[in-house]
C-alpha cells in the first residue's frame, strides 16, 4: 500500500476526532472538524451504525494515521508487542511512540509528525553523535537526539528555539538552546496522548 499523499484534513473527518497532522492549523478555527464535524463524501452526514469489526477497524485506522505508518509497518509494530511481556495495546503504542520521527515531534522540534519524518529524511538529526535519517527509528532510554550542527542555523529551528509552543511529556528532558533531547525512560500510557483505544486495536488483531 502507498502512502497517502491526499489532504489529512480528510483523514481527521474520517475518524471523527482531532489527528493533529496539520500542525498549527489544528489549534486554530481553521481545523477541518471544528467546520465540518462530520465523514467526508456526499454520505458523511448520513447516520451510519458501525459493526464491531467495523469500530475495531476505525480504531486501528486512527492509531496507524496519528503516527503515519504504513498498514505493512503497523501490523509488524503489533507483531512484535504482542511478543513482548506485558499490556499488548500499550507496548504497541509505546513502540510507536519511541519512533524517531515522533520524538522530534514530541521534543517541539517539528510543528507536526509529517515535518518531523521529512525532516529526518533530509539529514537534520542525529542520535547519539551519529547521523540517523530513518523516522522508523527506535529511541531508547538514554539516546540523545539533537539537531546537527550544520542544520542549527536555519530558520526554522532557530525559530523553534526561541518560541517553543508544546509541552514536552515527562519521559523526554529537552534543552531547546542546544536543540537536543534525551530519552530518559520509556513512555506510560498515561504519558502517551494519541486519541486511540488500544484495547480495540487487540481485538482487531486477534478476530
Amino acid at each position: 500500500m502507498a502512502r497517502y499523499t491526499g489532504p489529512v484534513c480528510k483523514l481527521c473527518r474520517r475518524e471523527g476526532t482531532k489527528l493533529y497532522l496539520k500542525g498549527e492549523k489544528c489549534f486554530t478555527d481553521k481545523c477541518a472538524i471544528a467546520r465540518r464535524a462530520y465523514p467526508p463524501g456526499q454520505h458523511g452526514q448520513g447516520r451510519r451504525k458501525l459493526s464491531e469489526y467495523g469500530v475495531q477497524l476505525r480504531e486501528k485506522q486512527k492509531a496507524r494515521r496519528t503516527y503515519g505508518v504504513m498498514e505493512g509497518q503497523f501490523a509488524r509494530y503489533f507483531g512484535k508487542a504482542s511478543t513482548k511481556k506485558g499490556v499488548t495495546g500499550e507496548l504497541l503504542l509505546q513502540l510507536l511512540e519511541r519512533r524517531l520521527d515522533n520524538v522530534v515531534y514530541r521534543m517541539g522540534l517539528a510543528s507536526s509528525r509529517a515535518e518531523a519524518r521529512q525532516l529526518v529524511r533530509h539529514n537534520h538529526f542525529q542520535v547519539n553523535g551519529r547521523r540517523v535519517n530513518i523516522p522508523s527509528f527506535s529511541v531508547k532510554p538514554g539516546d540523545v537526539v539533537a539537531v546537527r550542527e550544520t542544520s542549527r542555523p536555519r530558520p526554522r529551528f532557530k525559530a523553534m528555539a526561541e518560541s517553543p509552543s508544546r509541552m514536552v511529556p515527562a519521559w523526554l528532558q529537552v534543552d531547546m538552546e542546544r536543540l537536543s533531547g534525551t530519552a530518559l525512560r520509556l513512555p506510560t500510557r498515561e504519558e502517551i496522548d494519541a486519541p486511540v483505544q488500544e484495547q480495540l486495536i487487540v481485538e482487531f488483531y486477534s478476530r
